[in-house]
């Protein structure tokens, strides 16, 4: 066999066996959190999972008083139940004066839409933002001091300053690659 010729099935043997970096491309990054409320029962799940343009969040949680609930991404991977969940600190790319979906000097990346709760104590949404990442770049959730999923007890206005009149934190929830 001469070289040309074994080279040249040599590079096909390891092309082929290699998945290419289209195939690579398509497997989604994906993170989770298992929410606990403020007693450190599980409270639920989170998942994430990272897109061309964004990420997909999805959250199920049961036990929480029905209504409305606040839902943000915290800056901090810390969630301590005896500490009001303070631990996780603010939002992802807090931005003074900033918070709020609806705010003209906003939002901030942590901002997603409220979770309704059911009579039943469960509530489930989802929602897509383009404003965090579970990959390199600015508002990795990922980065060094990982980040949270914090609940409120209340709804979130989108507007009002600091934390939409969402009140107090009721689950956290620790958000790591999958």
């Amino acid at each position: 066999m001469s070289r040309s010729v074994f080279a040249a099935a040599l590079t096909v043997a390891l092309f082929s066996a290699t998945p290419s970096f289209a195939e690579e491309a398509a497997q989604p990054v994906t993170a989770k959190a298992t929410l606990i409320n403020t007693d450190g029962e599980e409270a639920g799940m989170a998942t994430l999972t990272q897109g061309p343009s964004g990420v997909l969040i999805h959250v199920k949680v049961e036990g929480l008083t029905p209504g409305k609930h606040g839902l943000h991404l915290h800056a901090h991977g810390v969630c301590e139940p005896h500490e009001g969940f303070k631990t996780a600190k603010g939002h992802v790319g807090k931005v003074p004066g900033g918070h709020g979906l609806l705010n003209p000097e906003g939002p901030e990346p942590g901002d997603i839409p409220n979770i309704f709760v059911g009579a039943d104590g469960v509530g489930e949404m989802e929602a897509f933002t383009s404003l965090v990442s579970l990959v390199e770049g600015p508002n990795n959730l990922l980065d060094e001091d990982g980040s949270t999923f914090i609940i409120h007890e209340n709804a979130d206005d989108h507007v009002t300053q600091p934390i939409g009149g969402a009140g107090a934190r009721v689950a956290c929830g620790v958000i790591e690659a999958d």
